[in-house]
């Protein structure tokens, strides 16, 4: 007997929110289902069953859609910055629909940040079982010691925290600054930063070029566009045909 999909499930695969959101909203009694307030998101919804959010219904489930997009530093990757701070949202083109980022890069980082319609699909890609290599070009201020990167490969713990394996080489050194790329699996937040800045190199610029499959290539800052749906299956095909 098909039990259906869970509702935080359906609200994130239509793109109106993230499934952490949906149970929140849930919680907070915002949700109906055929006109009754849903008190649980372990609610499985069934058929052509009519969900609403503030009393409006929810957008229809369309095809999971993915876009590469150029962070430029100075933004916030959230939709509402409580201290009012510009968020990536608001510069997005008007055209473009609700999406949800994959991910966040900090305030001070810049680059490729994957944008989709799909709630679900992005709380996967996020996940460390999906093992996507995070690339990042670095800049940082201090001298090189080639043997000190070469120790990231095998983790570092600063302070408590247990940080997985970098892998990092020196690209070039230029006077008192020097550029490094920078890989990994599983990113804590500000991860990089915190690392260079343990080993007495403050990063002065962060740009992730490189999520897994998906390359920044020849992107510019605020710059924004599509992945066919061709690349999306070949990609993705266990994810967008679900």
């Amino acid at each position: 007997m098909n039990k259906g999909e869970r509702i935080a499930k359906v609200m994130a695969r239509a793109g109106l929110c993230s499934r952490r959101e949906a149970e929140a909203w849930i919680k907070e009694g915002r949700v109906r289902v055929d006109g009754k307030v849903l008190s649980s998101p372990a609610f499985c919804v069934q058929g052509q069953q009519r969900i609403t959010v503030d009393s409006k219904s929810i957008p229809q489930i369309k095809p999971t859609q993915v876009w590469l997009y150029y962070k430029p530093r100075g933004l916030i990757t959230t939709h509402k910055d409580e201290r009012g701070r510009p968020t990536i949202f608001q510069s997005l083109p008007p055209d473009l629909p609700r999406v949800i980022s994959v991910g966040r890069l900090d305030i001070n980082s810049e680059g490729l940040l994957l944008l989709t319609n799909d709630g679900e699909l992005a709380r996967s890609l996020e996940l460390p079982s999906t093992a996507w290599v995070r690339r990042y070009r670095v800049r940082i201020h201090g001298k090189v010691k080639v043997s000190e990167l070469e120790k990231l490969q095998h983790g570092i713990t600063i302070e408590g925290i247990h940080y997985g394996s970098i892998i990092a080489t020196l690209d070039r050194q230029q006077g008192d600054n020097a550029w490094l790329t920078a890989s990994l699996k599983e990113g804590k937040n500000r991860e990089l930063r915190r690392v260079f800045e343990f080993l007495g190199w403050p990063v002065n610029r962060l740009i992730r070029t490189n999520y897994g499959p998906f390359q920044l290539g020849d992107l510019t800052p605020g710059k924004i566009k599509p992945v066919s749906p061709r690349i999306l299956r070949d990609q993705l095909p266990k994810k967008i045909n679900r």
